[in-house]
C-alpha cells in the first residue's frame, strides 16, 4: 500500500532542538549528571563511581565529607607555618639585641633585680638603699612579660660561652622537631606547647633562681623534645630519634648545669610532658575536652607557682 502523500501547502513538523550543556549552551550534549540529571558537555563531566557528575554536584558531595585528620585531631594537609614563623621571630629578636644591647636587660628572664641608669641590670643587695637613678625590675615587681619574651632572646655574639651558637642550636633543633610536631598536632595545640614549654622553663627558673637572669627558647625546645617522645610512643613510628632525643637532652641537662639555666630546661621538659600526655593520649570521643583542660590546668599552675614566688620575695 502506498503512503498517502501530504496534502498540497502543509510541512512536516521540524524536530525538537537537540540537548545542549546547561553551562555551555552552545556544545551539544545527550550526557546528563547522575545527581541533578542536567545535561553536561566533556568539559563539565567528572567521573563519579556511577556515570558523570556536574562541577556544582562534585562541591556539594565534598561538603558533606569528613575531613582528613591526624590521630591527634590535627588536618592531615597543614603545611608548618607557625614554625618559621617561630623561628622568624627569634631571629629578628636576635638581630635587636645585637643592634640594642640592653634588649637582653629589658626583657630576660630576671626575677628581681635593680636597672640602673645605664639600662644594664644589677643584682639585688637590698632594696631599701637604692641609689638615685635605680630602681627595682623583674617578675616579682610586675613584669611578668619577661616570662616569655625571655624565651626569644638568645645570648649576643661574644657574652657568655655560646654567642650565635646558642641561637643556631635552639633553631636547627625547633626546625627539626616544629614541622614534625606542627603537622601532627596542629597549629593550635603545637602553638600551646611550644608558649606553655617556654614559660614552664621561666617559671621553674623564676622559682629557684629568682636573681638569675637567663635568656633563650631551650625551655620550649626541651618541651618539644619530651612531646615529641610521647608522640613516637603512640605512632609506633620515630623518623627523628625521640628516644635518643630524650637521652641526650637529659644529659645536656645534667651536663650544662652550671653553664646554662638548667632549671629553664628542666621546667620546659616537664611542662612539654604534662602537656603532650594530654594531647597524645587524649581518648578520641573527648579529645577536644580533655586537651583544653590540660592546658588550662598547666596555665593555672605556672600563674600559681609565680604568685607565690612573688608573694615569697616582696613579703
Amino acid at each position: 500500500m502506498n503512503p498517502t502523500p501530504a496534502p498540497e501547502g502543509t510541512q512536516s513538523p521540524e524536530a525538537p532542538p537537540a540537548p545542549s550543556c546547561y553551562r555551555h549552551p552552545q556544545h551539544e550534549s545527550y550526557i546528563r549528571c547522575t545527581r541533578c540529571e542536567r545535561y553536561i558537555c566533556p568539559d563539565c563531566m567528572h567521573d563519579a563511581p556511577v556515570g558523570h557528575q556536574c562541577p556544582e554536584c562534585v562541591r556539594a558531595g565534598h561538603k558533606g565529607m569528613r575531613e582528613a585528620r591526624t590521630v591527634f585531631g590535627a588536618r592531615s594537609n597543614a603545611v608548618p607555618v607557625l614554625t618559621y614563623v617561630l623561628i622568624a621571630l627569634n631571629v629578628l629578636a636576635y638581630l635587636l639585641e645585637l643592634a640594642r644591647p640592653t634588649t637582653v636587660e629589658r626583657f630576660d628572664n630576671l626575677g628581681q633585680g635593680v636597672l640602673g641608669p645605664d639600662g644594664m641590670a644589677y643584682r639585688l643587695q637590698d632594696p631599701s638603699t637604692l641609689p638615685p637613678g635605680f630602681h627595682l625590675v623583674g617578675i616579682a615587681h610586675g613584669e611578668w612579660y619577661r616570662l616569655l619574651t625571655s624565651a626569644f632572646l638568645h645570648q649576643p655574639q661574644g657574652q657568655g660561652s655560646f654567642g650565635i651558637l646558642h641561637i643556631l642550636l635552639n633553631m636547627y633543633s625547633l626546625w627539626l622537631f616544629g614541622r614534625v610536631m606542627e603537622v601532627q598536632l596542629g597549629r593550635v595545640r603545637f602553638l600551646a606547647l611550644y608558649l606553655l614549654s617556654a614559660v614552664g622553663g621561666s617559671v621553674l627558673g623564676y622559682v629557684i633562681s629568682p636573681t638569675e637572669a637567663a635568656l633563650g627558647a631551650s625551655g620550649a625546645i626541651f618541651g618539644l623534645v619530651g612531646a615529641y617522645f610521647l608522640m613516637t610512643r603512640r605512632m609506633h613510628s620515630d623518623p627523628l630519634g625521640g628516644g635518643r632525643q630524650l637521652i641526650g637532652s637529659v644529659v645536656w641537662l645534667v651536663a650544662s648545669a652550671g653553664i646554662t639555666s638548667w632549671q629553664g630546661h628542666l621546667g620546659g621538659l616537664l611542662t612539654g610532658l604534662l602537656l603532650g600526655t594530654a594531647f597524645v593520649f587524649a581518648p578520641r570521643r573527648a579529645r577536644a575536652v580533655v586537651q583544653v583542660a590540660a592546658v588550662l590546668a598547666v596555665g593555672t599552675l605556672l600563674v600559681v607557682a609565680v604568685l607565690a614566688q612573688t608573694a615569697a620575695l616582696t613579703g
